[in-house]
């Protein structure tokens, strides 16, 4: 078959794009493949440090040396720390002067300055000294409250207010010795502001299940304190990429959850002998209002820390309590539960501390109304279960119960009468008549419902019975054999009274070996993990 003339130059025409495509999409694919290099690269050095927990915001100022990574740059030496100041008051400050005593030093060492809200009266700060803004602004995109988005540093210097730098030589020897720790538990450095004196080095154990902080002294030695927590004033060395990995970086206030959220890593703090940062402006405030004003800001950002964290119970060194929880004026933490099951353990958390501590209030101040009232009771169903393996309310419990003699009932002046209604008595407790069956309920208060309820059961042919169950499989019948007689037992600090055989009497109502298994109310809602004790 012959080919004509132009069925030729089709051919030819056809074969000679075909080669143009080729070639142009080689070479968009190897374009393409460049930029996702130069991407990969724009992510180790910016981006790696991303997942800050804050809000949105403004930028003001501009800051030096931010594009460094290494070597020298115009003669000068390329930064490896960004200095970041948190901790201030709008109304009385000396921002401005720890930005110029560090970049009078260090001018080559980025400054940042970041807070919640545009702070007024405005800053005086130097012109190369950032100033990061986290609250929203909507025609901002979302870096610009980011701080993380403009260290490209090493390293982060968290510095408090009125702090100075007299030589860069201090900053050299915390780089060094955070470097010298190598990959183990110690992340942090420290240096004391003033004397090391005013900063005292603790460990801290943090049990979110517990809802509790407890903090305790640490030891000291001669090249340095390693701990878990700080309390003074100190300024602190951490990594870039360490900081902005934390749940919630720059906090408030800074050190504080800095620390709780190191010491649930397992990340230790070594506060350095030898080495301390002088202070121009201490006290920073010059008149008891102002000083008033910041501590009442201090407290009202470590209540709101506190409930963000989930933290409802510090524990300090002297043995001091502080509560962030539930109180009597106050509605319990958890609402209606639901299938025996409340939501904190959803939150693989236990009942509230505060809560737990409102409970044995209850309990001991009904116990002393009943005894000293001639009413006869018992220990029931899951705080019997308690008295026998914690000596202790269930940590996981959300109510304590009691059993008593029906025909004891009208001893009580407060239970006597409550078919007409509830009472309340001098000391703020609710007694009523419970909605949900024929029992008593004893309330905290008016406003927080942690209650004892009171189980009225009566003797027929030797059997403690009464008129009303519940679905609960524990509500059942059993021999008065167990009560007669009532012994004593320790039981949420106090001394309460129990069946005679509590092991009998709970593996009757509970089954074979309850003591010695727990679960959850209702495990097939949720079950308790071997791992979980």
């Amino acid at each position: 078959m012959r080919i004509s003339f132009c069925q030729a130059l089709l051919t030819g025409a056809i074969v000679l794009n075909l080669l143009i495509l080729y070639f142009v999409s080689r070479a968009q694919q190897q374009m393409m493949e460049k930029r996702r290099t130069q991407g990969k690269g724009l992510k180790k050095t910016s981006l790696s440090v991303s997942g800050l927990g804050v809000a949105g915001g403004a930028v003001v100022g501009s800051i030096v040396g931010a594009n460094k990574v290494g070597g020298m740059v115009g003669g000068m030496r390329s930064p490896r720390v960004t200095v970041l100041l948190r901790e201030f008051e709008d109304f009385e400050n000396y921002v401005g002067d720890v930005a110029r005593s560090f970049l009078r030093q260090r001018p080559e060492v980025p400054f940042m300055v970041v807070a919640d809200a545009l702070p007024y009266p405005p800053l005086s700060l130097p012109e190369n000294a950032r100033l990061v803004v986290l609250s929203p602004s909507p025609e901002q995109p979302p870096q610009t409250h980011r701080p993380e988005f403009y260290v490209q540093t090493e390293f982060i210097l968290l510095v408090p207010d009125g702090v100075e730098l007299e030589h860069g030589r201090q900053l050299e020897r915390l780089i060094r010795e955070l470097e010298g720790e190598g990959g183990g538990p110690v992340r942090l450095v420290a240096a004391p502001v003033l004397t090391r004196a005013a900063v005292h080095c603790l460990h801290l154990q943090v049990s979110l299940k517990e809802w509790t902080a407890t903090y305790s002294v640490g030891a000291s030695g001669s090249s340095g304190s390693v701990c878990t927590a700080l309390h003074g004033d100190a300024v602190v060395l951490i990594r870039t990429e360490d900081l902005f990995n934390l749940s919630v970086p720059l906090a408030r206030p800074l050190l504080s959850a800095l620390f709780i959220q190191t010491a649930l890593r397992g990340w230790k703090v070594k506060l350095l002998e030898g080495l301390s940062f002088s202070a121009g402006h201490r006290p920073l405030f010059t008149s008891a209002h102002n000083q008033w004003k910041a501590d009442s800001h201090l407290k009202e950002a470590t209540s709101q820390l506190m409930r963000s964290f989930g933290l409802k119970h510090l524990v300090w060194p002297d043995g001091r309590d502080q509560w962030f929880g539930c109180s009597k004026e106050t509605a319990r933490c958890f609402g209606t539960v639901h299938d025996d099951t409340p939501e904190y353990l959803y939150l693989e958390r236990w009942t509230p501390p505060c809560c737990l501590r409102a409970l044995r209030e209850t309990t001991k101040y009904v116990i002393n109304i009943l005894e000293s009232s001639g009413v006869r009771y018992w220990l029931e169903g899951g705080s019997l279960l308690g008295a026998a393996r914690h000596q202790d309310i269930i940590p996981w419990d959300y109510d304590v119960d009691l059993g008593i003699y029906q025909e004891d009932v009208p001893n009580c002046e407060y239970l006597k009468n409550l078919d007409s209604g509830s009472l309340v008595d001098a000391n703020g407790y609710v007694w009523e008549q419970a909605v949900e069956g024929d029992f008593y309920r004893i309330q905290y208060s008016e406003a927080n419902h942690l209650h004892v309820d009171l189980w009225p059961f009566y003797s027929r042919n030797g059997v403690m019975t009464k008129d009303t169950w519940t679905e609960h499989k524990q509500d059942v019948e059993f021999p008065e054999h167990f009560l007669q007689p009532l012994v004593p037992m320790p039981f949420a600090g106090i001394t309460a009274y129990g069946p005679n055989n509590h092991r009998a009497f709970l593996e009757l109502k509970f089954g074979e070996g309850v003591i010695e298994n727990p679960q959850y109310p209702n495990p097939a809602k949720k079950k308790l993990g071997r791992n979980q004790l």
